[in-house]
């Protein structure tokens, strides 16, 4: 199967295509394809669904995708790969790592909000036209990608919401699994008195409503998601272990590699070397 590089930090624009079949093949970058014109349907992990303008699909290393292509279609593209993703400032990393947590690797349309398909489709119709500007400004281009990726990451977790089905009496179990992602990179604000505080309940019957929602306890599923967020900075960056350990309120690196062994039963310098995509 053909496997695809990025030899640059990102590369946007457009493809037109005609009716046919794009064969099956893998990237060693990340994707966001979005259909300005056009029907067809779009393969992702043998998994498939008919597309059709302003539809954005978010493609991850080694996702295995093909289009069957019904009727001409032209589509808007951004590529990245680490090197983009290690030049952005700490908050837009971290808005990647949110999109990278919490994608499923399933077909479709990520953008869940109506209303943000239009802004969408501006933004990357703007980038394509700032791209071919003789005078174009990193900064402008840098601050269209950004956008879409803040877009692409409140969808998913729109998406996310839509998923956990927040109905009688489930907002709070929701809201409280919020708080913990939002504030993921704050320990203060992960103590169980904090948590409690926002969501107007007793410290007490925090964990234990936790507890009898989620199967994990608090600090049970706190942990469990900070070592997703370690795993994904490993796959995805060159940050050092000590930075990574840091960055996620770890005492220190030794602490973090006693962790990740306990949860996942290799050193974090072993699972980089084992899974690194891009």
């Amino acid at each position: 199967m053909l496997t695809e590089h990025l030899y640059q930090p990102f590369e946007a624009g457009y493809q037109e295509l005609e009716e046919g079949v794009i064969a099956p093949h893998k990237h060693h970058f990340i994707e966001m394809v979005f259909v300005l014109t056009g029907t067809g349907v779009q393969c992702l992990n043998q998994h498939k669904l008919p597309y059709a303008p302003d539809k954005l699909f978010l493609l991850m290393p080694q996702d295995c995708h093909s289009f069957e292509i019904h009727s001409h279609t032209r589509l808007a593209f951004i590529r990245f790969n680490n090197i983009y993703l290690e030049r952005l400032r700490p908050e837009w990393h971290q808005q990647m790592e949110y999109i990278f947590q919490h994608n499923n690797h399933l077909p479709g349309c990520v953008l869940k909000n109506v209303t943000d398909k239009p802004v969408v489709r501006a933004l990357l119709e703007a980038l394509i036209r700032e791209l071919a500007c003789s005078q174009r400004s990193e900064a402008v281009v840098e601050q269209l990608i950004n956008t879409v990726l803040t877009l692409v990451a409140r969808n998913i977790q729109a998406k996310m919401l839509l998923a956990n089905n927040v109905v009688n009496g489930q907002e709070t179990a929701v809201d409280i699994l919020h708080y913990i992602h939002t504030h993921i990179y704050d320990p203060e604000l992960l103590k169980a008195e904090q948590i409690a505080r926002h969501c107007n309940i007793s410290p007490n019957y925090l964990s234990e409503y936790f507890k009898r929602k989620h199967g994990d306890s608090l600090q049970q599923y706190i942990m469990g998601y900070k070592l997703k967020l370690v795993e994904t900075r490993l796959q995805y960056s060159n940050m050092r272990i000590g930075e990574i350990a840091a960055e996620l309120g770890f005492t220190d690196e030794s602490h973090l590699n006693r962790a990740f062994k306990k949860y996942k039963g290799s050193s974090p310098s072993a699972f980089r070397k084992a899974n690194v995509t891009i």
